[in-house]
């Protein structure tokens, strides 16, 4: 069983905004699957062995902070 993580991004407001944050997501190891929210502004993010600090990095290059 792998784990997911979850983030509020609130400062996603259109679907180019999730692509980005979606995109650096999935470039992080361990990473199976993201899924960007527009309306909850929350993120899901599927793994193993996931790395919050990784994560949370991947989020702010994508310009977008979790909180």
């Amino acid at each position: 069983m792998g784990d997911t993580n979850l983030y509020r991004v609130t400062g996603m407001s259109c679907a180019h905004c999730v692509a980005a944050v979606e995109g650096e997501l999935e470039a992080v190891a361990g990473v199976e699957s993201v899924s960007a929210d527009l309306e909850t502004k929350l993120v899901t993010v599927h793994g193993s062995a996931l790395d919050d600090a990784s994560l949370r990095a991947a989020i702010a290059e994508a310009g977008y902070e979790a909180e």
